[in-house]
């Protein structure tokens, strides 16, 4: 039997986020982006969707097959 293939993401960050609140700040901290042009592979899950609609302005999203 064949494995299935998981989906992944890879998110981002294109803008700073001085001057925005904490939450958003948080969330880009809790994906693991640490500075602009940086960028992380997820797993295609509902909660890291959730984190990225929270940021949709901050952050850049692909899709990335493994």
């Amino acid at each position: 039997m064949r494995k299935k293939k998981k989906k992944k993401i890879k998110i981002t960050l294109v803008k700073s986020v001085i001057g925005y609140n904490k939450k958003e700040r948080e969330t880009v901290k809790g994906l693991g982006l640490r500075r602009i042009r940086h960028s992380v592979v997820r797993e295609d899950r509902p909660e890291i969707w959730g984190m990225v609609k929270k940021i949709p302005h901050l952050v850049k999203v692909e899709e990335v097959e493994e």
